[in-house]
């Protein structure tokens, strides 16, 4: 186990979580699940890209928000646009500037890393330019911040 590893707080849904984020994400697996006496998960342990997480299924008391969020650096709009789709699937929610959240209340930004590249001109013009693009959209679409950063 690494140092510091993220640790989610779900309601009952660690299990069904970690499996669904663990399908979103290459170079992904389930470490392993601790039961109950009645069989339900207890905890979870899964790693998404290399990073470890652990799940723990305590109730209903606290609920995620966007003070914390998972920060996806994608590498083009089909990424983008594949991991966008499938996290906002069966009731997540569309934020803003590259922010969503996914059916289990968390909160995710999903950004390409052009935005970076774009945002980091040395010309003020030029990425002011960018982020008055990405401030207007929900998902990030390159092509959109490509034509911002040209002035037109």
């Amino acid at each position: 186990m690494k140092k510091i590893t993220p640790f989610l707080w779900f309601d009952t849904q660690a299990e069904e979580a970690m499996n669904f984020y663990v399908s979103l994400f290459k170079n992904s697996k389930v470490g392993g699940v601790s039961r109950g006496p009645d069989g339900r998960a207890f905890s979870v342990s899964f790693e998404l890209d290399g990073q470890e997480f652990m799940g723990l299924n305590a109730g209903p008391q606290f609920k995620f928000n966007e003070s914390i969020s998972m920060f996806v650096n994608c590498e083009n709009q089909a990424e983008v646009d594949e991991l966008w789709s499938k996290l906002i699937s069966d009731g997540g929610e569309e934020s803003m500037c590259g922010w969503l959240k996914d059916k289990y209340g968390l909160s995710w930004q999903i950004i390409p890393k052009q935005l970076g590249e774009l945002m980091g001109d040395p010309d003020p013009d030029k990425s002011q330019w960018v982020m008055q693009a990405m401030l207007k959209m929900q998902k990030i679409i390159v092509a959109d911040l490509q034509k911002a950063y040209d002035g037109k």
